[in-house]
């Protein structure tokens, strides 16, 4: 109790920053010799010491080939033996942060275990709550400077997981420290979850301010309950108003969580992949209306496409950096690979913000590192809520 007394302290009246030294203090309080916060970085690659930890303990670890690293993406607790070596997975909500680290005397027992994962749930609403009151999480996880324009995006988008009632939303997007032009978001309202991806033309701080304005207006409009096609055209009157000539590839898309009734509109976007019981079904109807921006080309309201979800579904929502991503040869990635490797991947019992995580490390490494466009996706997952 006296190691949750001094973390609560943090509530008030600390940083972020502050976190690794008050928890160096209460590690032999919780039978530990050390414990070190692990926060991942953007671009998912390996775990880093939170600004603030002892040089001595600053140890980073990767995400692939680790037990921290698998601590993470599995979000289960790893053991290391040889070295004494505990890792909890650092979990707000279903955002995974990254992992604590405590090196042990010994294995603990299933009570001492439970206490360290309530320390661990803990420190991640640490985390969570302080990161926006100084820059020592940024600092963390950024390893290379981040353009202005992906400065600008990441500060509108939500967390990259969220879930509730047995549905999943995860997402990722590349390359992280340059993106200007994708973006997605959600929230959940009563029993519906609002799902959204956008493309936006062109790149940089130019692409930047239009996805800014694109992602606003769409929470405007939802927020003011208008419904998917009148969202449609307040965003489309909003870009043709102030960026005359340009335009946004959309997917708008509506979720009841209760029935896994799925709506949505597609603004000359990809259709999503249609995922159910290991197999591709066929993609919905796409598009249903011109861009965002051109829409006053036509003058027939946005059709709305409905199709009703069984329990284990999902969907994919991705731009066309994730498809046409090309090799070193100019041979594109294309839907029909996409498809293949999230069938697999899934099937491995990877998670859905693993497996997204997986995505974007695959079409990284098939463009040799340098991508020629963003690439983002999303991955909606429906399990019918049981009350």
């Amino acid at each position: 109790m006296e190691a949750v007394r001094r973390l609560m302290d943090l509530r008030h009246r600390g940083r972020a920053e502050d976190l690794p030294a008050v928890l160096a203090e209460a590690a032999p309080l919780l039978d530990a010799e050390t414990a070190v916060v692990l926060l991942v970085d953007y671009g998912q690659l390996a775990l880093h010491p939170l600004r603030g930890t002892s040089v001595d303990a600053a140890v980073a670890r990767a995400v692939e080939g680790t037990r921290a690293g698998r601590a993470f993406t599995t979000a289960e607790h790893q053991w290391d033996d040889d070295g004494g070596l505990l890792w909890l997975p650092l979990l707000h909500g279903s955002e995974r942060l990254g992992v604590l680290e405590f090196r042990l005397k010994a294995y603990p027992s299933e009570a001492a275990r439970h206490d360290l994962e309530v320390i661990a749930a803990l420190i991640a609403e640490l985390i969570a709550s302080r990161r926006f009151y100084g820059d020592a999480v940024e600092h963390t996880r950024r390893r290379l400077p981040m353009q202005l324009a992906a400065e600008i995006i990441w500060n509108q988008l939500p967390p990259l997981t969220f879930s509730v009632d047995g549905t999943m939303v995860a997402a990722v997007l590349e390359p992280c420290y340059e993106v200007g032009g994708d973006a997605f978001d959600y929230a959940a309202n009563g029993d519906v979850l609002h799902v959204a991806l956008f493309d936006t033309v062109g790149h940089g701080i130019s692409a930047s301010a239009l996805t800014t304005l694109t992602l606003n207006t769409y929470r405007n409009a939802r927020r003011s309950g208008l419904s998917l096609p009148d969202t449609c055209r307040s965003i489309d009157k909003w870009i043709r108003a102030q960026y005359p000539g340009l335009f946004v590839t959309a997917l708008l898309a509506e979720l009841e969580m209760s029935t896994g009734r799925y709506r949505r509109i597609s603004a000359g976007h990809p259709a999503e992949l249609f995922l159910r019981d290991g197999r591709a079904l066929p993609s919905l109807p796409t598009p249903n209306m011109l861009p965002l921006g051109l829409g006053h080309m036509l003058r027939r309201r946005p059709q709305v496409v409905e199709v009703q979800l069984e329990p284990g579904d999902a969907l994919v929502l991705y731009t066309d950096g994730i498809t046409e991503a090309r090799d070193a040869s100019g041979a594109l990635f294309g839907v029909e690979r996409l498809g293949e490797f999230l069938l697999d991947t899934l099937r491995s019992g990877a998670p859905a913000p693993e497996t997204m995580r997986r995505l974007i490390q695959t079409i990284v490494s098939y463009e040799e590192g340098e991508l020629r466009d963003d690439a983002t996706a999303a991955m909606l997952q429906w399990r019918r809520h049981l009350t």
